[in-house]
């Protein structure tokens, strides 16, 4: 199954290219390396739901603390603490 994980961009890496952008990314205090270049509106702040390393929307904090906790409660976010072996 397909699944995206809503998370809060913490800061925005500064490029000199403004299309190909990256922030880092808080998943109930885990923090990983996002591609944001879908999402050119995304600021600092902002919930954005991100799918294998790619932020594909922005999304309102309320559905994204609520579905945040479903996913919690699934067990699923200890996945997240994996190591990347892309990385």
């Amino acid at each position: 199954m397909c699944l995206a994980i809503p998370g809060k961009v913490i800061t925005i890496n500064k490029q000199s290219d403004d299309t190909f952008r990256n922030a880092k990314v808080s998943f109930g205090g885990i923090i990983k390396e996002v591609n944001i270049s879908m999402v050119p509106d995304a600021k600092e702040g902002d919930y954005v739901l991100v799918h294998v390393g790619l932020a594909i929307s922005v999304v309102n904090e309320e559905e994204a603390l609520k579905t945040f906790e479903y996913i919690h409660k699934m067990g699923e976010v200890d996945e997240l603490k994996q190591p990347n072996p892309l990385i």
